[in-house]
Formats: C-alpha cells, sequence, structure tokens
C-alpha cells in the first residue's frame, strides 16, 4: 500500500540484523528522508526512525507516522523503530500496530533525558523504574515475532553506574531481551539541560565494556562520543557494534568511511550521492513533499571538502523556493565538483 509516497512491506522480507554499524534515533532528524540519504552512504547500517510515542501511533496518523519510501522499502532496507512510553499495554498497541509497517526491530527508548520526554514518564527517567520497563519489554515482546530491544544510558543522577545498570539490564534481559544499545554516559534529569548533559559528566565506556563482559549473552552495542573512524574502530572489538548519532547526522561520509573500515566495502563518491538523492527529491516533490525537508538532512555530505560552504548555502537558502525536484541538488553537485577538480588539476 502506498500513501503519499510512502509504503507499507512485510517484515518477512528483510535480510538479517547487522548491528556492527548504527545510526541513532534522534529526534527531527532521522526521519525516512534523512533515512534515504543515510541508505546511500551505509547500505548495511541500521537505521532508526525518530523516537515515536506510543500513544501516536494508537491514535495518529499511522500512514504518516510509520510507513517507509517505497526506494527503501525495494532496497530491503532494515530500520528499527524507536517507542516512547511506559505503559505495557500502550507499547504493546503500538508494537502490535506497527507490524505491517516492515520494521526490523522494534525499540524502547529509557535514554532521553529532555524535560518533554521526562514529562510524559518516559526517556531515561525509567531507568529508575527497571521493573516497569520489564514489564513494558515483556508485553512489547509478547504480541511480535521481531526482537525488541533497549536504548538506554549508563545511569541517571546519583544512580550507581555499577549496580544501578547491572540491575536495570538484569531486570530487561529477564524480559527477554537480547540487545542492548548503550549510551556511556549517565542522564543528569536535575541540574543540567539536555544540551549541557551531551558533554557533563563523561563519557565511560569502560563501564559499557564491564556489562558487555558480564553478559555476554547480549548484544551490547556502544553509543555516545564516536564521533571519528579511529574511536570506532577503537572501542568497536569489546562490543557488538557501535551507533553514531550526531556525528553521523553532521558529517554522514564517516559513515562510508566506517563501512570500508568494517567491511572493505566502498560507497559511492559524493557526487554520486547527491545524484540518488536528487532522483529520490525529482519523485517525492512530484507528490508535494517540500524539497527542503530532503536537502536539509544533506548539508553535511561535503564536510571538510572544496565547495562545502557552496553546497551548505544553496541548498539552505534556495530549496525552500525551489519546485523542480532535484534540480537544484544536481546543480549544486555538479559546482561543488567543478571545484574539486579545478583543484586537483
Amino acid at each position: 500500500m502506498i500513501y503519499n509516497g510512502i509504503m507499507k512491506r512485510d517484515a518477512t522480507s528483510l535480510p538479517a540484523l547487522d548491528r556492527r554499524l548504527c545510526v541513532a534515533p534522534m529526534m527531527d532528524w532521522t526521519d525516512r528522508h534523512c533515512r534515504h540519504f543515510h541508505r546511500h552512504i551505509a547500505p548495511g547500517a541500521l537505521l532508526f526512525t525518530e523516537m515515536v510515542t506510543a500513544d501516536a501511533v494508537i491514535h495518529g496518523d499511522r500512514e504518516r507516522l510509520l510507513a517507509q519510501a517505497p526506494e527503501d522499502v525495494a532496497a530491503r532496507v532494515c530500520v528499527a523503530l524507536q517507542l516512547g512510553g511506559s505503559d505495557p499495554a500502550r507499547l504493546a498497541e503500538a508494537t502490535r500496530l506497527a507490524a505491517d509497517y516492515g520494521y526490523a526491530e522494534i525499540n524502547l527508548n529509557v535514554g532521553c533525558p529532555s524535560d518533554r520526554v521526562q514529562s510524559g514518564r518516559f526517556g531515561a527517567c525509567l531507568m529508575a523504574e527497571p521493573k516497569l520497563v520489564a514489564d513494558c519489554m515483556a508485553a512489547m515482546t509478547a504480541v511480535t515475532d521481531l526482537p525488541v530491544t533497549v536504548k538506554c544510558r549508563i545511569g541517571i543522577d546519583d544512580m550507581d553506574p555499577e549496580a544501578g545498570l547491572d540491575d536495570f539490564i538484569d531486570a530487561v534481559a529477564a524480559a527477554g531481551v537480547r540487545v542492548i544499545y548503550l549510551h556511556a554516559r549517565k542522564a543528569w534529569l536535575n541540574g543540567l539541560s539536555p544540551k549541557e548533559n551531551r558533554d557533563i559528566p563523561p563519557l565511560d565506556y569502560d563501564r559499557a565494556a564491564r556489562l558487555a563482559g558480564r553478559r555476554p549473552d547480549l548484544e551490547v552495542i556502544l553509543n555516545g562520543g564516536l564521533d571519528s573512524v579511529d574511536i570506532v574502530m577503537r572501542e568497536v572489538p569489546r562490543f557488538a557494534g557501535a551507533m553514531l548519532g550526531r556525528a553521523a547526522y553532521r558529517t554522514p561520509m564517516i559513515l562510508a568511511d566506517l563501512t570500508a573500515a568494517m567491511d572493505g566495502r566502498d560507497a559511492p563518491s559524493r557526487f554520486e550521492i547527491a545524484g540518488r538523492m536528487a532522483d529520490y527529491a525529482d519523485s517525492r516533490v512530484a507528490e508535494g513533499v517540500p524539497l527542503h525537508s530532503i536537502t536539509r538532512h544533506m548539508l553535511g555530505l561535503y564536510h571538510g571538502q572544496r565547495g562545502a560552504r557552496l553546497w551548505r548555502r544553496h541548498l539552505g537558502e534556495e530549496a525552500r523556493n525551489r519546485k523542480d525536484g532535484g534540480g537544484l541538488i544536481r546543480e549544486v553537485a555538479a559546482a561543488c565538483e567543478e571545484m574539486a577538480t579545478g583543484m586537483a588539476a
């Protein structure tokens, strides 16, 4: 079924999950257009949706919230749906309703520290209630054959990051969870803003590694501060995989570099990726999607390259006024290519 250029699909058509490289769920960023962009850069990466609340899935426009781009359905892209909530029955209902949309995995957000999320009694504050989270995971697992996973922190506020994290993980593992996406920084819910919490308190990869060593039966995916190939390749041998957030969004070609480092598989060039996104924009704009909704995710494509400023400026300033699909993307990519070629000559 296609709805405004997006499609449902059968989860049984998806390939086996490879979690060695994941792109984190990020509010206002990892929508379907962003995921389509990232899949051209790193075809094997596991991509995550933005967090969607269970109530939104139950009561909202599910086609708009959950359906996937037809091109990604055809490419059998693996995407994990991240849900937010704390009511086991509602989370189970949202999981059941999402089954028709071909997600490869259902993930529960127990890591977001924002005030808005806390006010809804979900996100990182749930680390203080391991039994409730375990009940949620058990309810979700009961209604789907898909993997049901959790994304959490190493602790919150004054929680002991040793005993507190161990107790939390043991509780959700007892409920059937086998995959943990672990942000290796405490979420500080009192006294720090979410922005300040990006750097304070410090990351603790060793604590995350101790959990992975203590529970070898679980897949522990490391998240937090992974912003270079060297850091990822240094840390990933201790874990089942790595999850990148802001670095993947702001400097997206790091995903290509990591794909090459992990698999020896080269990604398309920036110019080729831009061309594929222009083709995608042709289809979406014809369906009524604003070009800016697509190009806003692509501003980092030429990061660190000659032409990066030109790319950002034109895509950022002109996309709102252009109606010719991917024409702007093609024009600016060609100009960047000319700049790079001229410099090489």
